[in-house]
């Protein structure tokens, strides 16, 4: 079966360049934008159309929101220079990634790690905390 699935790949390959010299697919809409593909694989079959009404309705789950709001703080904690602003973020960023942890039924292996990295060499630097 291998063997036909690569024949037919180079056919359909031969195909649409000689349609494209053609000029058969120049008029094709939404020419020059990025696809928008969408993969639900990963999402359960009775839970798909449930998420893609919250899609259209421009509305999240819980456990994308709180991954899309610990990305924006780490964004912003990587920006900030003042010492007690650094720590507050952080302990914002590490209550998020703990309240991401707890809602999801998962194996502990694939937690998100919380940051604690800039404490730890702050303590073995000699430095206090605020």
């Amino acid at each position: 079966m291998g063997n036909i699935s690569i024949v037919l790949d180079k056919i359909a390959d031969q195909k649409i360049r000689e349609a494209m010299a053609r000029g058969e697919l120049d008029d094709l809409p939404g020419k020059g934008k990025p696809l928008e593909l969408e993969d639900d694989s990963l999402i359960p079959e009775d839970l798909r159309l449930a998420y893609k009404i919250l899609k259209n309705a421009d509305c999240l789950p819980q456990e994308l929101e709180l991954r899309k709001e610990i990305r924006t703080t780490e964004l912003l904690l990587a920006g900030i220079k003042d010492t007690q602003e650094k720590y507050k973020q952080m302990k914002r960023l590490n209550y998020l990634i703990m309240k991401l942890n707890t809602i999801r039924p998962v194996s502990p292996l694939f937690e998100e790690n919380q940051h604690y990295y800039e404490k730890v060499v702050d303590k073995m630097s000699g430095g206090k905390e605020p």
